[in-house]
């Protein structure tokens, strides 16, 4: 299992934008082949920063929809909106207590 973490920050003005796009768009990608989770969080302290958190089954399955054109048209509409770089990373879970 793979996870991963985007993080990305938005202009404030445009931040409902971001919300209904990722809202009309979430389910289908969660729906996307090996996609096991999808969480959106918006940073407690500065609500122009959000990450998502989605797990993987695959690298393979993570590499296919970042190909996808659900992922590049997501990507551009997301990518306009920003006020920062944006960071990812892709992780192994060491330790998972439920």
């Amino acid at each position: 299992m793979l996870v991963r973490i985007v993080k990305m920050s938005f202009h404030t003005h445009l931040i409902p934008d971001f919300l209904a796009m990722f809202d009309e768009k979430k389910q289908a990608i969660k729906d996307r082949k090996g996609c096991k989770f999808l969480e959106l969080y918006q940073d407690k302290h500065n609500p122009e920063i959000f990450f998502t958190y989605s797990h993987w089954q695959e690298e393979a399955d993570l590499e296919a929809y970042r190909n996808s054109e659900l992922f590049k048209a997501v990507w551009k509409q997301t990518k306009a909106m920003f006020n920062d770089k944006p960071y990812a990373w892709s992780v192994n879970t060491i330790v998972s207590l439920s």
